[in-house]
């Protein structure tokens, strides 16, 4: 903390009394009232000694911000107003530091805010320790885990919206640092008979309304449901809405947790299979058939619901039928069929119902501590989180509250105890005698409850258990009988006169007084609900299902595992878990956060005195208090409270030299403070009174006022002198400045002045060099005018001279020339004549060679010569045509599509029938040349097309690259000499691959050598044997549609390579591979093809587990191209880039 950070205190700024344990008088009055003023201020916090005291505040507050979180972090638990985070923080810390295991319990009736108290706990364990991928995605699980419990557990009473209907207790497990790796949860007591029937103005379980509203079209067609809620009888339709709960948007938020938590998606889709299952179901309905014998038998009404039902569970509908209209006992050797009638069989059908539902929920809880569980065995610390039912008292109480209150009992039973011996360890530890306390010991009504002999739930099995009619009748009187004489037992029908007369004891009811009050039971039903009886007809049916699910829920109908067996009673199994959740909380440090509901209506700013003080009262507040306040009411560290009350005496202020101890010895003195107020442990100081403490409060208080007084006094002081220094700076300041300004303006002036006499020196200078310069530009003007009149005379006699000789060599030229045009005239004369006579003496030769033509082929011409001149035509046409082919010089390629255009319409037939010979006769040449190595080689390629083409992106850039079958030299390198010689086929295929590794996704490289009967993976440095696997043994080859080299190699189930499970490789070469694979067993006469599937999401097995390896497209990290990495224990994905 630094030197200017202000502390704030538990009693600095206070709205009533932060901690109860100071409240000065103490009586239940001023208690509700301190809750009421605290309240109506938003202060729904308050402290017990170290526990907390939560009001619902039926709305949001800025509480709970990032800011908050650092705010208490790492802070003292008195340090700061009361908060739950200040508990969390407490537990937390003493669990990292001082390696103590820790329990939070939250309790307190429904709508009390208990659920959201837990989530609030676990947000600031997740918020404040340890960062890092692997930490960050245990946080997020654990975190996520919430909203499916929520889900599948929680519904809407008249108290609450969001109303836990089960027990959960969470161990956090934490590494050395702090930092989480996993967690456990256990459930209690799911109240199942929800499933079939909700009181008045309450919903059913969320997840069936959410599934409805928020799952898609296609989902709902795939379950066979519809929207509407109405059309399912175990849906009540009077608050089937609920205000401010969106279940749409709620069901994409549950399925974005179940994914984030690690279920599968074919494991989301058979729980939502068997969610739709428990809806049908509840539309079964019966009708009444007499029979011979002169009984009825029930008969279902319309099986439309049934066969829907069957088909989502993969069920014969007549099996599940029979299961419903009949029941068969069972006893040693015999077997007894009975009919069941309608009542009998509306019973099976809610108790298959309650079953199934309370089945999938206990299987969930297990899928989820499964996935959150921590995956190292180191030593770990851990911390749990209770959150369960509070006391309940109702106008009808039945088995479900007996049990719950038995929970409270014993809760409340190891509250005292914990909180009597950590009052009493603080007090030895500090070194103060203890003296006893006297106190309400609860243990006697838990004996009447849990007792092996004579108690409640030992009598109702005993009951339960007994041959003959049991009824909810003879349970009564068999503890009027034993229980009579319990002073917290009370019965009308009991042998005490005392309640014979109590006519506000029914005659079918008993009443308890437990630790929070009087609670009446009716008996009706607790046989019934003890016994929980599923007909074993019922389960061997279920376990008949083709669904992956159903045969783990019902495991004792598997026919061969039949146990006659009585199962154990909901009452013991509910006994068994409550014993071992004391246990477990008795080994750890606890921390309690007791929850209290202001109003029945769940609306803020109303508090109901009557209401919250009845709370009080069976959560023992005012005990607690009296508890912590028995021995000494306030209890600090010497150095915090040396630092807050040092100002109180001269000798410790401001600075104590000394042990914080000796200061606060000397404080106390000097206040002449009375000696039985106070005692000094080791290191706190003990204040028995509260009013002690306010004494010292308002001494403080003075005191703070009269240094406030001081400090203003001397800040107005240090004000008034820095002001009159800054005038007196200023004053300097401004003098210095005037000073500069005037001998500027003075300067300025000399500058001026020196300028103006320098500028007429330069003026008078200029001017008399400007005439110097004119008259020197007149004398050269003078002689060049001069010059240029010299040249010119002399220019102009020349050109005299040189016109004179051309005119005489022009005239010459032009005598010449005419004499030469003359000449020439006269030749082109004479040649013209000489061709004209030429060129009628050829055509004169011509005429007369036609006429002789004409004389000859005249008799022929008029019967022949239109066919023959078309022929000649014809002749001359594809003699053309032909030598025009032979000198285009065309392509050997076979690939090659060029051909010549056609040059007449008429030739179309036979330009195609050439093109088709020729292509041809280039094949059959270019396939004379084939060896018989390519010639394999070229059949592989045709396969591995048939294989890939359209379906794997990687096949494109495997079509230029050669099959060579051999890419190590396995023959040639010296380092494989013995790898070779313990392979005894030819090996057809041997290259480096990489072994994909399931815990981290990485690889491992391995020789892999393919020969006609097996397949070998080898250490690539040593060149031993890993494994050697027939080919016989391979059922499948998984690929994606992807640019990867991925691809899982299916042992069949039950060969004897199957003992390590499937095998995941990558490789540059797969295609290569495996069309190597696939040709051998296509070859092979004796044993079948090996399938090829092309998926981007499939099964592999590693050994017991299944792990999905999913294949998905992201861009390239760091240079990387496809990236395999593991998400949770049972999925791999797999990046690859985009193309």
């Amino acid at each position: 903390m630094s030197k200017m950070e202000v502390k704030t205190s538990l009693l600095d700024n206070m709205i009533g009394v932060g901690d109860m344990v100071l409240l000065e008088p103490l009586s239940e009055d001023s208690f509700i009232g301190n809750l009421k003023n605290r309240f109506d201020h938003n202060e729904i916090y308050t402290y017990i000694g170290s526990v907390v005291i939560s009001m619902n505040p039926y709305k949001p507050l800025p509480i709970y911000t990032a800011e908050k979180v650092e705010e208490y972090r790492n802070r003292n638990f008195y340090e700061l107003s009361p908060h739950i985070y200040a508990l969390a923080d407490e537990a937390y810390r003493s669990l990292r530091d001082q390696d103590k295991d820790q329990c939070i319990l939250i309790t307190g009736e429904s709508g009390s805010g208990k659920t959201e108290a837990s989530k609030f706990v676990m947000s600031y364990v997740a918020a404040v320790c340890g960062k890092g991928q692997e930490v960050n995605k245990v946080k997020e699980q654990l975190l996520q885990s919430n909203p499916v419990l929520e889900a599948f557990g929680n519904a809407k009473t008249v108290r609450n919206d969001n109303s836990s209907r089960f027990g959960k207790y969470m161990d956090i497990e934490f590494d050395f640092k702090g930092d989480p790796l996993g967690g456990v949860i256990s459930n209690y007591l799911l109240e199942k008979s929800r499933v079939v029937k909700q009181p008045r103005g309450e919903r059913n379980f969320h997840i069936f309304y959410q599934l409805l509203s928020g799952a898609s079209e296609d989902t709902l067609k795939k379950l066979k449901l519809d929207r509407d809620f109405s059309k399912y009888n175990y849906l009540s339709l009077d608050s089937a809405t609920v205000n401010g709960l969106d279940d749409a948007a709620s069901f994409r938020t549950v399925r974005n947790a179940m994914q984030i938590v690690g279920f599968m998606e074919d494991e989301v889709q058979s729980v939502l299979e068997l969610v739709a299952a428990v809806l049908k179901l509840g539309n079964i309905e019966f009708k009444p058939e007499s029979r011979v014998n002169g009984f009825d038998e029930s008969r279902v009404k319309d099986k439309n619901d049934l066969k829907e039902m069957c088909e989502l569970l993969g069920l014969e509908q007549s099996v599940l039928e029979r299961a419903f209209s009949f029941r068969t006992v069972e006893a040693k050797m015999e077997k007894v069929s009975t009919t069941l009638n309608v009542a009998q069989a509306y019973y099976a059908r809610d108790a298959l119902a309650k079953n199934l539902y309370s089945r999938l929920f206990s299987w969930l809880v297990n899928r989820i501590n499964e996935s959150i569980k921590a995956q190292t065995k180191v030593r770990k610390k851990v911390m749990g989180v209770l959150d369960i039912y509070g006391f309940e008292i109702f106008e009808d109480n039945s088995f479900e509250q007996f049990i719950i209150n038995y929970c409270n009992e014993k809760l409340q039973q190891i509250f005292i105890e914990l909180t009597l011996r950590e009052e009493q360890e603080e007090y030895v530890r500090e070194g103060i005698e203890w003296t006893n306390i006297e106190y309400f010991n609860n243990a006697i009504i838990c004996d009447l409850i849990e007792n092996n002999q004579n108690g409640i739930l030992a009598m109702l099995d005993e009951e339960c258990l007994r041959p003959g009619t049991v009824t909810d009748e003879t349970f009564l009187d068999k503890l009027n009988t034993v229980c009579a004489e319990h002073q917290h037992f009370e019965s009308r029908q009991s042998k005490n006169s005392k309640f014979l007369t109590d006519h506000s004891l029914p005659h079918n009811c008993f009443r308890i007084q437990h630790y929070a009050g009087k609670v009446l039971y009716r008996v009706e039903g607790f046989v019934d609900k003890n016994n929980d009886l599923l007909y074993r007809d019922l389960s061997q049916a279920m376990y008949k299902a083709n669904h992956s699910l159903i045969k783990l829920l019902f495991p004792e109908g598997n026919p061969s595992k039949v146990n006659l067996k009585r199962p154990p009673t909901a009452g013991f199994q509910f006994k068994a878990s409550v014993g071992t959740l004391m246990k477990n909380l008795l080994t750890k440090n606890p921390n309690y956060i007791r929850c209290i509901k202001p109003n029945d209506k769940k609306a803020a700013h109303i508090f109901t005195d009557s209401l919250v003080c009845h709370q009080v009262r069976y959560l023992g507040l005012m005990e607690n208090v009296r508890v912590r306040r028995a021995g000494y009411a306030f209890r600090q560290a010497y150095e915090p409270c040396l630092e807050r009350y040092k100002m109180l005496c001269k000798q410790t202020w401001p600075h104590w030299r000394g042990q914080a101890r000796d200061g606060v010895e000397v404080l106390l003195t000097d206040l002449q403070v009375p000696v039985e107020e106070f005692a000094y442990g080791r290191s706190k100081i003990f204040i028995r009174n509260p009013r002690t403490l306010f004494f010292l409060e308002e001494k403080r208080r003075q005191c703070l006022e009269d240094l406030a007084t001081l400090i203003q006094k001397i800040f107005r002081g240090w004000k008034s002198r820095r002001q009159f220094l800054l005038l007196k700076k200023s004053q300097v300041v401004v003098a210095a400045w005037y000073r500069r300004y005037a001998q500027q303006k003075k300067y300025q002036k000399i500058r001026c002045s020196a300028l103006v006499v320098q500028s007429f020196i330069r003026g008078w200078k200029a001017r008399k060099i400007l005439r110097e310069l004119k008259y020197k530009k007149r004398c050269e003007e003078a002689v060049t005018t001069i010059s240029a009149y010299w040249h010119g005379t002399q220019a102009r006699r020349e050109l005299r001279r040189l016109k004179e000789e051309a005119q005489n060599k022009h005239a010459v030229s032009v005598i010449w020339a005419a004499w030469l045009g003359t000449k020439a005239r006269r030749e082109l004369k004479r040649l013209k004549e000489e061709a004209r006579r030429k060129h009628a003496i050829a055509v004169i030769w011509a005429y007369w060679l036609g006429l002789k033509v004409r004389r000859e082929y005249r008799k022929f011409f008029r019967a022949n010569a239109g066919k023959k001149i078309y022929d000649f035509t014809i002749q001359r046409i594809m003699q053309k045509y032909f030598l025009g082919l032979k000198k285009t010089t065309l392509s050997m390629s076979p690939i090659d599509k060029s051909w010549p255009a056609k040059p007449y319409g008429f030739l179309e037939g036979t330009h195609q029938e050439l093109r088709r010979i020729f292509h041809l006769w280039r094949c059959k040449k270019y396939r004379s040349k084939f060896t018989k190595e390519m010639k394999a080689t070229y059949e592989e390629k045709l396969a591995a097309s048939e294989l890939f083409k359209d379906k794997k992106a990687l096949y494109p850039s495997s079509v230029g690259q050669p099959f060579k079958g051999d890419y190590v030299e396995l023959s040639k390198n010296p380092k494989y000499q013995k790898l070779n010689s313990l392979v005894e086929d030819k090996v057809l295929l041997a290259d480096v691959v990489s072994k994909i590794n399931r815990a981290n996704g990485k690889g491992a490289p391995r020789m892999f050598l393919l020969t006609k009967n097996n397949f070998v993976l080898a250490d690539q440095k040593t060149g031993q044997v890993k494994t050697s696997v027939p080919l016989p043994d391979l059922s499948s080859v998984s690929v994606s549609t992807q640019n990867d080299g991925f691809f899982a190699l299916r042992v069949k189930e039950g060969a004897t390579s199957a003992a390590k499970g499937d095998f995941l490789l990558s490789s540059d070469r797969l295609i290569e591979i495996i069309t190597k694979l696939h040709r051998i067993g296509s070859a092979s006469a004796d044993r079948n093809q090996i399938k090829i599937d092309i998926s981007d999401e499939f099964l592999v097995q590693f050994k017991q587990d299944k792990v999905c390896v999913k294949f998905i497209q992201g861009a390239p990290k760091n240079g990387n191209g496809v990236i395999c990495k593991r998400k949770n224990n049972r999925l791999l994905e797999v990046s690859v880039p985009s193309p």
